[in-house]
């Protein structure tokens, strides 16, 4: 048996789906709380019952996103296996993840810098859950400042796939990805 949605939760989520499709199609610039609205099938009254404006929902919408990443990852490891194999899971869920929407990746990772500070501090947010997910894994050898500089590094190299337009070879980083966390943690050691 399927869970009911609340409607005002079913408003939320279909708002937060608009945003993404309406970002991916047209900018975040050129967005309106009514654009958002009608692709929603919700009244503007609606939005604001759950948003404060288009930057509050495009927010939410990163930080869903990386709740929603983040637990691909902490689903795609086997805990019995080392660290070693248990990254090398982590990297293929999260690359095959990011590559099957290649819109909503644009979105959040070049659209969410439109938002200035507010977009910068979501996403320094979601990077710390990143590190502290590393570190998790890895084991308290590895300082906090070396799994902030680990999501660091392969966030460029998304962001790289996503502004040449090849968000499907991000599969393709999983051995360089392993190979850079391997080297920090060895490193560190």
């Amino acid at each position: 048996m399927s869970a009911v949605l609340h409607p005002a939760t079913d408003h939320r989520r279909r708002l937060l789906d608009a945003m993404a499709h309406a970002v991916a199609g047209k900018g975040y610039a050129a967005v309106t709380i009514a654009d958002l609205a009608a692709e929603a099938r919700v009244s503007k009254r609606s939005f604001y019952e759950h948003f404060a404006d288009k930057a509050d929902c495009l927010i939410a919408l990163y930080e869903a996103a990386s709740r929603q990443s983040l637990d691909v990852l902490r689903k795609a490891i086997d805990q019995r296996r080392d660290w070693h194999a248990q990254c090398e899971q982590a990297l293929a869920a999260y690359f095959g993840t990011l590559a099957c929407n290649p819109p909503l990746l644009r979105t959040l990772f070049i659209e969410i810098f439109a938002l200035g500070p507010a977009g910068l501090a979501a996403r320094r947010r979601s990077s710390q859950h990143f590190a502290d997910f590393i570190v998790e894994v890895v084991g308290p050898g590895l300082a906090m400042a070396q799994a902030v500089a680990i999501v660091g590094g392969i966030h460029e190299w998304v962001l790289q796939a996503v502004e040449s337009d090849r968000v499907a070879e991000l599969p393709q980083y999983v051995a360089p990805a392993a190979r850079l966390i391997r080297a920090v943690v060895d490193h560190s050691a």
